[in-house]
């Protein structure tokens, strides 16, 4: 973006993040965890602040809140109760993985904080909620073409709220896919909107 950096210290804290990130994931988990809209995403938003796109950026505002607030639901409900509520963070009990890269997992509770902050400073970019909704159809395709079903990554093949497979699984991840990128990111979309919008106004109002 030319001149000043928008994000100058972030740019190295996401660097320093994807050095330790990465190399811990990859020996933990193996590469296909990556394919994990979370874990996309968090690198993304790396990207992003390195390249400075504040489109990509948004693309993140619209998931990570959503993805956020259902990890933190399900770890949390399994501290409380000692259960899941729906999956997705058995990884965090799981002594076979070093504790420090599971650790690394608190960043689903950081996350979409940093990327909503960053967002409302330099701006909403609306075509973000079509991104993201590409990427995540596109993830969604590859999950199911190309990962374990045991793994079910991304709930490509059994869905998180009623455990079951729809068929044929092009129902499935049509499915999957409203619900996500349809009516979970619809509702950030609009959010980041209204804030934005509420933000302009004050501005406006003001000078």
């Amino acid at each position: 973006m030319g001149g000043r950096h928008l994000f100058p210290r972030w740019r190295w804290l996401a660097l320093a993040w994807l050095a330790v990130y990465l190399p811990s994931y990859a020996i933990a988990y193996g590469f296909t965890n990556f394919l994990f809209l979370c874990n996309l995403g968090v690198m993304l938003t790396a990207a992003a602040l390195l390249w400075e796109s504040r489109l990509v950026l948004s693309s993140q505002a619209v998931a990570a809140p959503v993805i956020g607030l259902a990890w933190a639901a399900d770890a949390g409900w399994r501290v409380v109760t000692g259960a899941h509520l729906f999956g997705g963070t058995e990884y965090m009990w799981d002594p076979q993985y070093p504790l420090f890269t599971r650790l690394l997992s608190l960043y689903h509770l950081a996350w979409p904080v940093l990327v909503v902050v960053l967002v409302r400073r330099v701006g909403y970019d609306r075509r973000g909620w079509a991104l993201q909704a590409a990427i995540a159809g596109s993830v969604l395709v590859v999950c199911r073409l190309w990962t374990a079903p045991a793994e079910n990554i991304n709930f490509a093949f059994v869905d998180p709220v009623f455990g079951r497979a729809f068929t044929p699984a092009a129902l499935h991840l049509a499915i999957v896919f409203v619900a996500l990128a349809g009516v979970a990111y619809g509702a950030t979309h609009f959010a980041l909107l209204r804030s934005a919008r509420r933000r302009s106004d004050t501005g406006a109002g003001a000078t």
